[in-house]
């Protein structure tokens, strides 16, 4: 709702003031009413109106000494001059020190009413302009405020911070990216990005955020290096008003120190199994020659022993492989050779390889082929995949469960599922299983030996080969691996 004009009327004369407040109260005015410019100007002080209307010749204070103050004090308050024929040219002046307008008596109602009218209008504008202005000022403070903390937080983060504009030019950067890229001189803003970043897949990236065929794209991590420093970049879109990509924002993070880390850790392990895994190899060759009764003949009980010390000897070079294996897969060492390879005959060799163990524990072991072809892949890489994951459904299944491998030929794509019968894998699960040394946390699999890297090495293999691994499982059921590996068939 409008807020009511507010009009001061300001006359000696009763039937002025009273036919005033009857026209201007008609007209939805509110209206007060002052007999002198004393009475007047004390009013102003108490209360704020919108439009005074001034006779000039008033006893105690003259109009032109009430316009004099009212000026001075309020010169946002339009005055009308209320004068008589005689006193025009007097009004007149009273208009260059500051009045809006004049009216002459007798009123004409018309021209009275629009000179009120555009009096109040040009109070309302001023009163609608002086609120923009606060209000423009008050959001120039709140936004140079915010992008003061902005620019302290990015001053101040460890990371380096890097914003570009639709045209690749840096608008926007931190001490930290200076520090991180090794410059020294000042950066002009802005300037082309290619002035300081060097690195072609980081660009080819900020290129493809900002693409239309990118539009929908979220952020891109990769690597770079710089000199002897390894950078982890993360770039995404910045986005405009209407949702339209103005730009990219990256942060760039140093992580020499984790790599090298993790290069030890690596380097670590791998030592350390090959250390182990000579002796242990010894100890097991000599075990064996004393349960073949090279070294004499042995009792019953010295046999039992010597079986189990042998089967913990294959855990534990079965546990020194899969480091090896883990090892090379993390530093991208790993060899494969594809050669002209006959699926069928190698998962028929991995169960008869687990045959033995699987009836030890009441597993029966099954196969289902169609429509199989030579296919081109490592034939050495893929029977540890499907032997890890029969090992995995095996020592996963309880007694008189069933390990099913199934394989076939779609096109050009080869799918292998091994599934069994065991006591599965909670939703909640499912996506930690290959990380590396995770397993799950079931009371029934305790028993179950392992380092927890198998489904690891699994998954690093058929990455390789560009395929991919997914999981279906139902607790207390049973759980499927389903592998598909994009590979060109032979006729």
């Amino acid at each position: 709702m409008d807020k009511q004009i507010r009009i001061l009327v300001v006359d000696d004369e009763k039937v002025i003031r009273d036919g005033c407040r009857r026209i201007l109260t008609d007209n939805k005015y509110e209206v007060i009413c002052a007999e002198n410019g004393e009475e007047a100007l004390s009013f102003l002080e108490k209360e704020p109106v919108d439009v005074i209307l001034l006779d000039l010749k008033m006893p105690v204070m003259n109009g032109e000494e009430v316009l004099e103050q009212t000026y001075r004090l309020y010169p946002d308050i339009p005055v009308i001059i209320i004068t008589g024929h005689v006193t025009i040219d007097t009004a007149v002046e009273c208009m260059k020190k500051g009045a809006f307008s004049f009216i002459t008596k007798p009123f004409q109602m018309d021209q009275f009413l629009l000179t009120v009218k555009r009096a109040s209008e040009k109070r309302a504008l001023e009163l609608k302009a002086r609120q923009y202005e606060e209000e423009n000022v008050r959001n120039l403070y709140d936004l140079t405020l915010e992008k003061s903390r902005l620019k302290t937080i990015i001053n101040c983060m460890a990371n380096g911070v890097m914003v570009t504009n639709r045209n690749m030019e840096i608008v926007l950067y931190n001490p930290a990216l200076m520090r991180l890229l090794e410059i020294t001189d000042h950066m002009d803003s802005p300037m082309p990005v290619t002035g300081i970043i060097k690195d072609v897949n980081l660009l080819r990236a900020l290129n493809d955020i900002q693409s239309e065929a990118s539009s929908g794209k979220k952020a891109i991590s990769q690597e770079i290096e710089l000199k002897k420093n390894i950078l982890r970049a993360i770039s995404a879109p910045a986005y405009g008003p209407d949702s339209s990509i103005v730009g990219t924002v990256t942060v760039l993070e140093d992580i020499t120190a984790f790599k090298r880390l993790d290069a030890m850790k690596s380097d670590f392990v791998n030592m350390v199994a090959h250390e182990l895994r000579s002796p242990i190899s010894a100890i097991r060759q000599q075990n064996s020659v004393l349960l073949e009764g090279l070294a004499g003949p042995l009792t019953e009980k010295q046999t039992e022993f010597l079986k189990r010390g042998r089967e913990k000897l294959d855990q534990l070079l079965d546990m020194i492989n899969d480091l090896l294996d883990m090892a090379k897969i993390e530093s991208e060492k790993q060899e494969h050779h594809h050669t002209e390879t006959d699926i069928g005959k190698i998962i028929l060799d991995v169960i008869t390889l687990l045959e033995q163990r699987a009836e030890a524990v009441g597993i029966s072991l099954k196969h289902e082929f169609t429509n199989l072809k030579t296919v081109q892949l490592d034939p050495e890489r893929i029977s540890e995949v499907i032997n890890n994951l029969l090992t995995n459904a095996i020592n996963y299944s309880p007694e008189g469960g069933v390990v099913t491998v199934k394989a076939r030929c779609l096109n050009h794509l080869l799918e292998i599922m091994v599934s069994d019968t065991g006591v599965g894998i909670p939703a909640s699960e499912i996506p930690k299983i290959f990380d590396k040394f995770y397993r799950v946390k079931e009371p029934k699999t305790r028993k179950v030996m392992g380092t927890g890297l198998g489904l690891s090495i699994v998954k690093g293999i058929i990455e390789a080969h560009n395929g991919t691994i997914k999981v279906e499982s139902t607790p207390g059921k049973g759980t499927t691996f389903r592998v598909l590996l994009p590979l060109p068939a032979f006729p």
